[in-house]
């Protein structure tokens, strides 16, 4: 049985929460590029755009996220979710 990789779990979930995002990639980077239909502008760990998580190198490997509380931090902020401390 194939297991779904980390980003898919991640996309899946966000929907859940009504919150769309909208991915690209440059090998072996994995950037958010929207949220909720907006363009997101941050830069993070790349010079072309937010970095969500980097791809595997070998087969079998999962894709490794970058920071997962900038992520959300991200996330809250172009859903007009409050900001947390």
């Amino acid at each position: 049985m194939n297991r779904p990789d980390k980003i898919t779990v991640f996309v899946k979930r966000l929907q859940k929460l009504d919150v769309e995002v909208k991915l690209s990639a440059n090998y072996p980077w994995i950037y958010i590029s929207h949220i909720n239909g907006l363009r997101v502008t941050e830069k993070f760990q790349a010079n072309h755009g937010f970095t969500l998580a980097f791809a595997p190198t070998k087969k079998g490997q999962q894709p490794e996220f970058t920071d997962i509380r900038e992520i959300f931090k991200l996330v809250r902020k172009y859903c007009d979710y409050p900001p947390t401390n």
